[in-house]
């Protein structure tokens, strides 16, 4: 059945696949957002979940590109601890190369005299320190996984913050990462604190190799 599209279960349904899209689509040079549900339609399938069927606009934020219309479904399990089930359909050829970008920031960091550490992206004023906005990229990336992962229909995920991350200097393959990120749920309100492993590089892209949601008490948010 047809279901309003700017109400809150098109929305919450959207804001999943965003996150999918961008753990398998985004990069630090490229992050994508939908927005503006023209069209939901919600089936109800006994004994295993919900399926919304959505079309929206697409945009990558970054490159402050209209990417066009995405066209997806997404099912949401009966049981939440399995993640949504998402497919997607969009115009490939709308999506900014950004290979040369990625590039240019991999070759960066790689050579960085001293493996890179810092705290508070943004700051509590909305500051972003310089050099530090594809590091935040990446996190959010990483935290996509995270955020579509957990997505129930009674939740909205965005990172908050990302609190700490810290560069592991291992192999010249792959950057890889500690990254302690705040999640925001809009629905219920609660900041998450995340740990996650991440590895990236420019061909094969993002990999969140063990993540762990910590206990609030741990350090001061």
């Amino acid at each position: 059945m047809e279901i309003p599209p700017t109400h809150y279960p098109a929305t919450r349904a959207m804001k999943a696949v965003e996150h999918y899209i961008n753990y398998h689509y985004g990069s630090p040079n490229k992050i994508f957002t939908l927005h503006g549900v023209k069209k939901a339609t919600l089936e109800d399938i006994p004994g295993v979940g919900h399926k919304y069927i959505l079309q929206c606009s697409m945009k990558d934020m970054v490159n402050e590109k209209d990417v066009g219309v995405c066209n997806a479904e997404i099912l949401f399990h009966q049981d939440q601890k399995t993640a949504p089930k998402v497919e997607c359909r969009f115009n490939m050829d709308q999506i900014t190369n950004s290979q040369a970008a990625d590039n240019e920031f991999f070759t960066r960091i790689s050579n960085l005299p001293e493996p890179l550490t810092a705290e508070y992206i943004p700051d509590s004023h909305g500051h972003i320190a310089p050099g530090m906005e594809q590091i935040r990229y990446l996190g959010y990336l990483a935290a996509c996984y995270i955020m579509w992962q957990n997505s129930t229909e009674g939740t909205l995920y965005n990172l908050a913050q990302i609190r700490s991350v810290q560069q592991v200097v291992t192999s010249a393959d792959f950057l890889e990462f500690d990254y302690t990120v705040l999640l925001h749920d809009f629905v219920s309100q609660e900041i998450i604190p995340w740990q996650m492993q991440v590895l990236w590089n420019p061909k094969e892209g993002i990999k969140v190799e063990r993540n762990a949601r910590k206990p609030k008490s741990c350090g001061h948010y």
